[in-house]
């Protein structure tokens, strides 16, 4: 069998036995396990509120769930280890359980999810999201949360650190879907910070910096005979570049006055009487034409007039 088909059925296999557990186990405050397989055999840890009850009288509980392991699900030499749950509260899978039978026994949704967050966040919980979805007032299915604190919902910490549990509350209308997320108190998120208020700093500073220098030593600051160098230095690249711009502008200058005065270029002049009399003729030559356009408007307006006079007299 392939590597990819493996994961699968033990993913399945994980998931069976996970069901069992819960349904042989719901009264005793299930709250979980960890299977691991050894050379030894097949190590299963249980997590119960109540241990007792999963071990039963004398063993008898704990001998059936092994025999019933080793015939369903052909499970090798399986060793069951039995824990107890130190805080319930903090359980997401316990609490899913309570809640979905606190439905079951006809609490009112809105009264259980309170009580059940305000228990979660008494516990010390970091945060706790709860989220009933199904039909919880009416025949239309809804979705109603409750939260308080700080949850995480994806990325690696949403994987390894929140503690996340279901259940299911059958009623009459249908079944409601309980889905708890719980952060424990101990659990430590990768943007947490601390502030230490007597903390030695000896060990963060150089040896070569007082600690009563303040941050500002730190820096490196230039002392004075390196800052005057400095200065002298830029005034003299100013100067440089400076000079190196007039002399390039100078150059430029000479170029395009030499260029100018090699070509030859025709300059506009002459004798200014000439000037004036060809000014003279042009106004003349202007003047009659305006004269002429000014008779022949006349003619036109004469014409019309005697036009309209003929007209009248017919």
């Amino acid at each position: 069998m392939a590597d990819e088909h493996q994961f699968i059925e033990d993913g399945l296999q994980r998931s069976r036995i996970d069901e069992f557990f819960e349904t042989e186990l719901g009264r005793a405050g299930y709250g979980g396990m960890d299977v691991a397989k050894t050379p030894m055999g097949t190590q299963i840890v249980l997590k119960a509120e109540k241990p007792g009850m999963v071990i039963g009288k004398g063993g008898e509980n704990i001998r059936k769930i092994t025999t019933e392991l080793e015939d369903r699900f052909d499970l090798e030499d399986p060793q069951i280890d039995v824990q107890e749950v130190d805080e319930p509260d903090l359980n997401a899978r316990i609490v899913a359980d309570r809640l979905a039978n606190a439905l079951e026994r006809g609490w009112y949704f809105r009264k259980a999810g309170h009580t059940t967050l305000e228990r979660i966040m008494d516990a010390g919980a970091l945060g706790a999201e709860i989220v009933l979805s199904g039909k919880v007032t009416g025949a239309r299915s809804r979705v109603e949360k409750f939260n308080d604190g700080y949850i995480k919902h994806n990325g690696e910490p949403a994987e390894t650190i929140v503690d996340h549990g279901q259940g299911v509350a059958v009623m009459k209308l249908g079944t409601i879907g309980v889905d708890v997320k719980i952060i424990p108190p101990e659990a430590q998120l990768p943007d947490d910070f601390r502030i230490e208020e007597d903390a030695d700093i000896a060990d963060l500073v150089p040896d070569d910096i007082d600690a009563d220098e303040g941050v500002e030593a730190l820096l490196d600051e230039p002392e004075e005979g390196d800052v005057g160098e400095a200065a002298d230095a830029a005034a003299e690249t100013d100067e440089a570049a400076e000079s190196g711009e007039a002399v390039v502008e100078e150059e430029v200058v000479e170029e395009a006055a030499a260029d100018f005065e090699a070509e030859d270029v025709e300059v506009p002049g002459g004798d200014e009487e000439e000037i004036a009399e060809e000014f003279e003729e042009l106004d003349e030559e202007v003047e009659q034409e305006a004269d002429e356009l000014m008779d022949e408007m006349d003619e036109a307006d004469e014409e019309a007039d005697a036009d309209d006079d003929d007209g009248g007299d017919a």
